[in-house]
């Protein structure tokens, strides 16, 4: 009994520290989602989220009790964001592509992923931020950092370095990948849709930036972003099995010991499993609708949290070469999307 009295408390405790800056993270992510209905229609919830915490956190919201619960909605709530992403998506969209589709994206992601790599290797990123800046970019942003990061064994810094540059990224191509599109392809919605969706990094920022075209464009950019969802999985097995070679390689087979749960982390079984009943049984809309909702709002206040913990001064300080980075890498995408399409779906 007296076991079972000092657990509750040591629970009301934990949930009582967690709470301020829970608390502050969801404010931030309201402020978000007003401002980016009322105000700033095109930017995106989870962008503004990001953004503003990164400002408040360096300027006003520095005091320890916010560092548990900010820590918390960081990690838990990404992680539920990854899982309710699964119940929105199903492995019957890649039928929809067709092949020359489903090769434009399996294509870009696969040279994404060793283009990134290789620029992480000679600017001097370490191999985590580099997988981390490889999977943001190459899926899912956020959603693919949060999942990859627990089988790499990457550090929280790098995890909220990696995440604020594929946002900062992700944020430009949504403004441009409009203009360029229509530029490029005139009013051919699915080519559009395609570079929208097979560059673009977050789904949020796919569907701001398709909306500033039509809502055709809109659907089909939607389909290419969740053909790239659908292989987050596999992306994380990837890095999984890259990471503790390497390791194997570096502190020997009999030294390095290796986690029952930690090759395919809790919320991508889950992911995996929503994604495949979806696929077999077909949630009704409401079902679907639901999971996006709540995925959404988890990765904005979790985006929120980001922000906040965020040192803006260690941020600068990697600046020029971080900054080379995330814009090489911008460029590669969309110079390598635009060969494709032209190449396989034009």
């Amino acid at each position: 009994m007296l076991k079972l009295k000092n657990y509750i408390k040591n629970d009301r405790q934990a949930i009582m520290s967690i709470l301020p800056g829970f608390l502050l993270s969801f404010a931030i992510a309201i402020v978000s989602y007003l401002l980016n209905r009322f105000i700033f229609h095109s930017l995106g919830s989870a962008t503004i989220a990001i953004l503003l915490g990164i400002i408040l956190g360096n300027l006003y919201f520095k005091q320890v009790t916010l560092f548990a619960g900010t820590a918390w909605s960081e990690k838990k709530l990404l992680e539920f964001s990854v899982m309710f992403l699964g119940a929105t998506v199903t492995f019957q969209t890649i039928g929809k592509l067709g092949f020359s589709g489903v090769g434009f994206i399996l294509i870009q992601m696969i040279s994404t992923i060793i283009f990134v790599l290789f620029m992480g290797k000679k600017l001097g990123f370490s191999a985590n931020v580099s997988a981390l800046m490889a999977s943001g970019n190459a899926v899912c942003g956020s959603s693919a950092i949060a999942a990859v990061e627990p089988v790499i064994g990457a550090e929280t810094s790098e995890k909220r370095t990696s995440i604020a540059m594929v946002n900062l990224m992700g944020t430009i191509l949504m403004l441009s990948l409009p203009f360029l599109g229509t530029w490029m392809f005139g009013n051919n919605d699915l080519l559009r849709g395609a570079l929208i969706g097979g560059t673009e990094q977050s789904v949020g920022q796919v569907v701001a930036s398709a909306t500033m075209v039509n809502p055709n464009t809109t659907t089909l950019a939607t389909l290419f972003k969740i053909m790239r969802i659908i292989m987050l999985v596999f992306v994380v097995l990837y890095f999984g099995f890259r990471s503790k070679k390497q390791k194997r390689n570096e502190q020997g087979p009999t030294q390095i010991k290796i986690k029952r749960n930690s090759f395919l982390p809790w919320y991508v079984l889950g992911f995996l499993v929503l994604c495949t009943l979806d696929t077999l049984i077909h949630f009704v809309p409401e079902v679907s609708a639901t999971a996006k909702f709540l995925s959404g709002w988890c990765e904005t206040i979790a985006l929120a949290a980001i922000g906040l913990r965020l040192n803006l001064v260690e941020f600068i300080k990697a600046g020029k070469k971080l900054l080379i980075y995330g814009l090489s890498t911008l460029v590669f995408q969309v110079v390598l999307a635009l060969i494709l399409i032209s190449l396989l779906i034009k």
